[in-house]
């Protein structure tokens, strides 16, 4: 299978999270990705631990597979020159500075585009481009707050999730818009500029939670480990451990209600309206009918219905179970100093590829500068 994105080169300028998410989705569809980073140091992530392996992070580890790395410092004249040759061979050009940085490295659009005419330029900061916040730097945590997410999640007090989702959605957010005005280049030959941020993409997956403000004028509560609008629907212990339960249908309540020895015409909980109002009220009838047996007995029986549950796995509970690697969604690379190590690969799976992800072969996270001499050397040679 050829790699899809075989003909496009991207410059990663990024560090952190969101920008090099971003390149690397577009490294596991094929791209060539040649990541630029500070002379000594590099992206700040390969600094980011415990844990660290043989001094190898693998929080850097986790978004920088299928990229070359070299070194550059962009603030001198010879680290100019090299990203100037750069960008006039790459197609896309990935930057997560603070408003304005990169204009005064010599880089604003306007001259990428003088360099370059048909540069697709994604660039993404933390609260936008302008506006009054617009220079304000992003972190995660900090996203998650401002962009309303941590007011509904949790049980009581407001709670992030356990992964940096702001910055992982501005990332796959990024990538989506760069293969649109790559598409878009395809037709008119010009390159355009893609905007998005931490705040934006954590905004854009608000959803029925967002909808309940703009268009009921109702605030969203947070309501733990239950769905907000659909009951039963969410976590519930056994008498060993916890299950979790999707209703999602009236059907599935017809079918479910007996299972746990409730009348499905209660008045109570007989449409989902009302179950959702006395969600307190079934959730301990429920409890009470899951307590006398183990959730794997609860699991069984409820799947011979045909209702939704599942267990909570840890992370070991996952990447071994048989459904996660028949779904190839760990990948084998060879690691200059690590050797053969796996990684969570790409959530894509190609028609007639056996693991995900679109590309012939995986490339391991770069140590830093690993290809100053064989970019250099294609650079020179074009």
């Amino acid at each position: 299978m050829q790699n899809l994105l075989s003909d496009v080169v991207v410059v990663d300028l990024t560090r952190a999270l969101a920008g090099p998410h971003a390149a690397m989705m577009l490294g596991d569809l094929g791209a060539r990705v040649i990541k630029v980073e500070a002379p000594g140091g590099g992206d700040d992530s390969r600094g980011w631990g415990p844990p660290f392996v043989e001094g190898e992070s693998t929080y850097f580890l986790s978004a920088n597979r299928n990229k070359e790395s070299v070194t550059a410092d962009l603030k001198s004249e010879g680290g100019r020159e090299f990203l100037t040759k750069l960008v006039q061979r790459a197609d896309v050009l990935i930057e997560n500075f603070r408003p304005g940085v990169l204009d005064r490295l010599g880089f604003a659009v306007e001259r990428l585009h003088e360099l370059n005419p048909g540069l697709v330029i994604l660039s993404i900061t933390g609260f936008g481009h302008d506006g009054p916040d617009g220079g304000r730097a992003g972190y995660d945590q900090i996203a998650q707050g401002e962009g309303g997410l941590m007011s509904i999640t949790g049980a009581v007090e407001p709670t992030k999730i356990g992964v940096p989702i702001a910055d992982l959605l501005a990332g796959m957010y990024g990538a989506y818009g760069a293969l649109a005005a790559l598409h878009e280049r395809s037709i008119t030959g010009k390159g355009r500029v893609v905007r998005t941020s931490l705040l934006a993409s954590v905004i854009g997956v608000h959803a029925f939670h967002g909808t309940k403000w703009t268009v009921a004028g109702e605030l969203p509560e947070r309501v733990g480990n239950h769905h907000a609008q659909i009951a039963p629907y969410g976590m519930y212990s056994t008498a060993d451990d916890i299950v979790q339960v999707a209703v999602g249908s009236q059907g599935q309540w017809r079918t479910f209600a007996p299972i746990v020895g409730l009348d499905p015409d209660d008045e109570r909980f007989a449409v989902n309206s009302q179950r959702v109002a006395h969600r307190n009220e079934l959730t301990a009838a429920i409890e009470e009918a899951f307590a006398h047996e183990s959730a794997d007995v609860w699991l069984e029986r409820l799947a011979e219905k045909g209702i939704p549950a599942g267990k909570v796995r840890d992370f070991q509970q996952v990447y071994e179970w048989e459904q996660t690697l028949s779904q190839g969604l760990l990948i084998d690379v060879e690691h200059p100093t690590l050797g053969r190590i796996q990684l969570p690969g790409p959530p894509l799976r190609f028609d007639d590829q056996p693991y995900a992800g679109a590309r012939e072969s995986n490339l391991p996270p770069p140590q830093l500068g690993e290809h100053n001499e064989s970019v250099r050397a294609w650079l020179d040679s074009q």
